[in-house]
Protein backbone atom coordinates (compact mmCIF):
# COMPACT_ATOMS: atom_id res chain seq x y z
CA UNK A 1 0.00 0.00 0.00
CA UNK A 2 1.39 3.52 -1.12
CA UNK A 3 1.96 6.57 1.60
CA UNK A 4 -0.77 8.77 0.21
CA UNK A 5 -3.42 4.92 0.09
CA UNK A 6 -2.26 4.35 3.84
CA UNK A 7 -2.54 8.04 4.84
CA UNK A 8 -6.15 8.60 3.32
CA UNK A 9 -7.24 4.73 4.73
CA UNK A 10 -5.71 6.03 8.42
CA UNK A 11 -8.02 9.06 8.05
CA UNK A 12 -10.98 7.77 7.17
CA UNK A 13 -11.01 5.06 9.89
CA UNK A 14 -10.26 7.64 12.56
CA UNK A 15 -13.14 9.86 10.68
CA UNK A 16 -15.81 6.62 11.22
CA UNK A 17 -14.34 6.98 14.89
CA UNK A 18 -15.31 10.52 14.82
CA UNK A 19 -11.78 11.61 15.31
CA UNK A 20 -10.60 13.70 12.08
CA UNK A 21 -6.80 13.15 11.67
CA UNK A 22 -4.21 14.11 9.15
CA UNK A 23 -3.06 17.13 7.66
CA UNK A 24 -5.52 19.42 5.36
CA UNK A 25 -3.45 21.67 2.47
CA UNK A 26 -5.32 24.56 1.57
CA UNK A 27 -3.38 27.46 -1.37
CA UNK A 28 -4.13 30.87 -0.24
CA UNK A 29 -3.40 33.52 -2.50
CA UNK A 30 -2.74 36.61 -0.44
CA UNK A 31 -2.78 36.92 3.75
CA UNK A 32 -5.65 39.39 3.04
CA UNK A 33 -7.38 36.48 2.32
CA UNK A 34 -6.17 34.59 5.30
CA UNK A 35 -7.18 37.40 7.43
CA UNK A 36 -10.90 37.88 5.26
CA UNK A 37 -11.92 33.90 5.27
CA UNK A 38 -9.37 31.55 7.16
CA UNK A 39 -8.44 32.69 10.67
CA UNK A 40 -12.11 32.36 11.99
CA UNK A 41 -12.53 28.96 10.11
CA UNK A 42 -9.10 27.50 11.54
CA UNK A 43 -10.14 28.79 15.18
CA UNK A 44 -13.42 26.82 15.37
CA UNK A 45 -11.64 23.55 13.53
CA UNK A 46 -9.18 23.49 15.85
CA UNK A 47 -11.63 23.00 18.26
CA UNK A 48 -13.72 21.03 17.18
CA UNK A 49 -10.86 18.54 15.90
CA UNK A 50 -7.95 18.93 17.45
CA UNK A 51 -6.22 16.41 15.74
CA UNK A 52 -6.48 17.88 12.52
CA UNK A 53 -3.71 19.87 11.44
CA UNK A 54 -4.32 22.45 8.52
CA UNK A 55 -1.52 24.05 6.77
CA UNK A 56 -1.98 27.17 4.54
CA UNK A 57 0.54 28.59 1.76
CA UNK A 58 -0.01 32.10 0.85
CA UNK A 59 1.51 34.25 -1.95
CA UNK A 60 2.69 31.28 -4.24
CA UNK A 61 -0.73 31.90 -6.63
CA UNK A 62 0.10 27.89 -7.74
CA UNK A 63 -1.78 27.61 -10.91
CA UNK A 64 -2.40 23.69 -10.70
CA UNK A 65 -3.35 23.21 -6.62
CA UNK A 66 -3.53 19.18 -7.36
CA UNK A 67 -0.01 18.98 -9.07
CA UNK A 68 1.27 21.11 -5.86
CA UNK A 69 -0.16 18.61 -3.37
CA UNK A 70 -2.64 20.67 -2.17
CA UNK A 71 -6.68 19.95 -0.91
CA UNK A 72 -7.96 22.79 -2.25
CA UNK A 73 -7.44 26.26 -2.45
CA UNK A 74 -8.98 29.89 -2.33
CA UNK A 75 -9.86 32.23 -5.21
CA UNK A 76 -12.14 34.60 -6.58
CA UNK A 77 -14.53 32.91 -8.93
CA UNK A 78 -13.03 33.91 -12.24
CA UNK A 79 -9.56 32.82 -11.54
CA UNK A 80 -10.82 29.17 -11.04
CA UNK A 81 -10.73 26.42 -13.48
CA UNK A 82 -14.06 25.33 -14.83
CA UNK A 83 -13.45 22.03 -13.51
CA UNK A 84 -13.37 22.33 -10.21
CA UNK A 85 -15.84 22.05 -7.57
CA UNK A 86 -16.31 25.81 -5.36
CA UNK A 87 -17.82 25.98 -2.49
CA UNK A 88 -18.70 30.01 -1.07
CA UNK A 89 -16.73 31.61 1.82
CA UNK A 90 -17.85 34.93 2.02
CA UNK A 91 -19.89 37.23 0.34
CA UNK A 92 -19.35 39.53 -2.24
CA UNK A 93 -16.96 42.24 -1.57
CA UNK A 94 -15.48 45.53 -3.04
CA UNK A 95 -11.96 46.46 -3.44
CA UNK A 96 -11.23 50.52 -2.45
CA UNK A 97 -9.21 53.08 -2.28
CA UNK A 98 -8.57 54.50 1.10
CA UNK A 99 -5.75 56.99 2.75
CA UNK A 100 -5.52 58.25 6.23
CA UNK A 101 -6.67 61.95 7.52
CA UNK A 102 -3.17 62.73 7.89
CA UNK A 103 -2.00 61.98 4.68
CA UNK A 104 -5.15 63.52 3.08
CA UNK A 105 -4.74 67.12 5.16
CA UNK A 106 -0.97 66.87 3.70
CA UNK A 107 -1.60 65.79 -0.45
CA UNK A 108 -5.18 66.51 -0.55
CA UNK A 109 -8.40 64.47 -1.43
CA UNK A 110 -8.42 63.30 -5.05
CA UNK A 111 -11.45 63.93 -7.00
CA UNK A 112 -11.37 62.09 -10.15
CA UNK A 113 -9.55 59.21 -10.94
CA UNK A 114 -6.65 61.55 -13.41
CA UNK A 115 -6.00 62.69 -10.04
CA UNK A 116 -4.08 59.10 -8.46
CA UNK A 117 -1.34 60.35 -10.65
CA UNK A 118 -0.64 63.06 -8.36
CA UNK A 119 -0.69 60.68 -5.24
CA UNK A 120 1.72 58.66 -3.72
CA UNK A 121 0.03 55.11 -4.26
CA UNK A 122 1.29 52.32 -2.69
CA UNK A 123 1.49 49.64 -5.68
CA UNK A 124 1.59 45.73 -5.44
CA UNK A 125 4.17 43.65 -7.26
CA UNK A 126 2.79 40.02 -7.58
CA UNK A 127 5.41 37.31 -6.09
CA UNK A 128 5.83 34.50 -8.83
CA UNK A 129 5.51 36.83 -11.95
CA UNK A 130 7.45 40.10 -10.84
CA UNK A 131 4.78 42.55 -12.42
CA UNK A 132 3.38 45.62 -10.44
CA UNK A 133 -0.39 45.28 -10.60
CA UNK A 134 -2.21 48.11 -12.22
CA UNK A 135 -5.54 49.20 -10.01
CA UNK A 136 -8.67 47.95 -11.31
CA UNK A 137 -11.34 50.96 -11.38
CA UNK A 138 -14.60 51.69 -13.04
CA UNK A 139 -14.50 54.82 -14.85
CA UNK A 140 -18.36 55.89 -15.01
CA UNK A 141 -19.71 52.14 -15.95
CA UNK A 142 -16.63 51.22 -17.67
CA UNK A 143 -13.93 48.92 -15.91
CA UNK A 144 -10.25 50.01 -16.46
CA UNK A 145 -6.70 50.00 -15.32
CA UNK A 146 -4.81 52.24 -13.80
CA UNK A 147 -0.92 52.16 -13.45
CA UNK A 148 0.32 54.20 -10.28
CA UNK A 149 3.60 55.04 -9.15
CA UNK A 150 4.62 55.91 -5.29
CA UNK A 151 7.57 55.47 -2.78
CA UNK A 152 6.29 51.95 -1.45
CA UNK A 153 5.80 48.85 -3.17
CA UNK A 154 4.47 45.41 -1.50
CA UNK A 155 3.39 42.19 -2.09
CA UNK A 156 -0.13 41.78 -0.13
CA UNK A 157 -3.04 44.15 0.66
CA UNK A 158 -2.55 43.86 4.20
CA UNK A 159 0.84 45.12 4.20
CA UNK A 160 -0.83 48.40 1.65
CA UNK A 161 -3.21 48.90 4.29
CA UNK A 162 -0.84 48.61 7.15
CA UNK A 163 1.05 50.98 5.11
CA UNK A 164 -1.75 53.23 4.76
CA UNK A 165 -2.60 53.89 8.16
CA UNK A 166 0.84 55.12 8.82
CA UNK A 167 -0.12 57.65 6.63
CA UNK A 168 2.22 56.68 3.69
CA UNK A 169 0.14 57.13 0.58
CA UNK A 170 -3.49 55.60 -1.12
CA UNK A 171 -3.91 52.07 -0.85
CA UNK A 172 -5.88 49.82 -3.01
CA UNK A 173 -7.78 47.01 -0.85
CA UNK A 174 -10.40 44.69 -0.07
CA UNK A 175 -13.13 46.83 2.06
CA UNK A 176 -13.73 43.95 4.56
CA UNK A 177 -10.23 44.16 5.58
CA UNK A 178 -10.28 48.39 5.35
CA UNK A 179 -13.63 48.18 7.71
CA UNK A 180 -13.14 49.02 10.99
CA UNK A 181 -10.64 51.83 10.08
CA UNK A 182 -13.45 53.49 7.60
CA UNK A 183 -16.10 53.06 11.17
CA UNK A 184 -13.39 54.88 13.01
CA UNK A 185 -11.94 57.68 10.94
CA UNK A 186 -8.43 56.26 10.59
CA UNK A 187 -9.28 55.43 6.90
CA UNK A 188 -11.40 57.57 3.94
CA UNK A 189 -13.22 56.02 1.37
CA UNK A 190 -11.74 57.57 -1.81
CA UNK A 191 -13.62 57.87 -4.91
CA UNK A 192 -16.02 55.18 -4.02
CA UNK A 193 -18.11 55.25 -7.63
CA UNK A 194 -14.83 53.68 -8.92
CA UNK A 195 -14.64 50.17 -6.79
CA UNK A 196 -14.78 47.12 -8.54
CA UNK A 197 -17.15 45.00 -7.00
CA UNK A 198 -16.09 41.11 -6.85
CA UNK A 199 -18.33 38.02 -6.36
CA UNK A 200 -16.79 36.84 -3.28
CA UNK A 201 -14.01 34.41 -2.38
CA UNK A 202 -14.40 30.56 -2.62
CA UNK A 203 -13.11 27.23 -2.10
CA UNK A 204 -12.23 24.89 -4.88
CA UNK A 205 -10.71 21.57 -5.28
CA UNK A 206 -11.40 18.87 -7.44
CA UNK A 207 -14.21 16.14 -7.18
CA UNK A 208 -12.65 13.39 -5.42
CA UNK A 209 -11.07 15.40 -2.82
CA UNK A 210 -14.77 16.65 -1.98
CA UNK A 211 -14.83 13.20 -0.44
CA UNK A 212 -12.13 13.41 2.05
CA UNK A 213 -13.55 13.70 5.73
CA UNK A 214 -11.21 16.18 6.53
CA UNK A 215 -12.22 18.30 3.74
CA UNK A 216 -16.09 17.78 4.49
CA UNK A 217 -15.48 19.08 8.01
CA UNK A 218 -13.57 22.11 7.17
CA UNK A 219 -16.66 22.74 4.10
CA UNK A 220 -19.12 22.65 7.21
CA UNK A 221 -17.18 24.76 9.76
CA UNK A 222 -16.97 27.32 7.09
CA UNK A 223 -20.17 27.40 5.97
CA UNK A 224 -21.13 27.65 9.84
CA UNK A 225 -18.33 30.36 10.83
CA UNK A 226 -18.57 32.72 8.08
CA UNK A 227 -22.35 33.86 7.99
CA UNK A 228 -20.96 37.78 9.06
CA UNK A 229 -19.24 37.76 5.69
CA UNK A 230 -22.90 36.62 3.73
Amino acid sequence: MDRDLLSKTVEGLSAERGQLTGLLRIDSPSAAVFDMALKPILASLARQHPRLTVEIRTGQFSADIVAQGFDAGIRIRRAIQQDMITTRLTGSFKTILVASRDYLDARGTPKLIADLHQQNCIGLRWVVSGAVFDWELIDGKKPITVKTSGTALVTDVTEALSLALAGVGVAYVHEPLARPYLRDGSLKWLLPETAVEHDGLFLYYPRRASLAPKLRAFIDVAKKTLKSFE
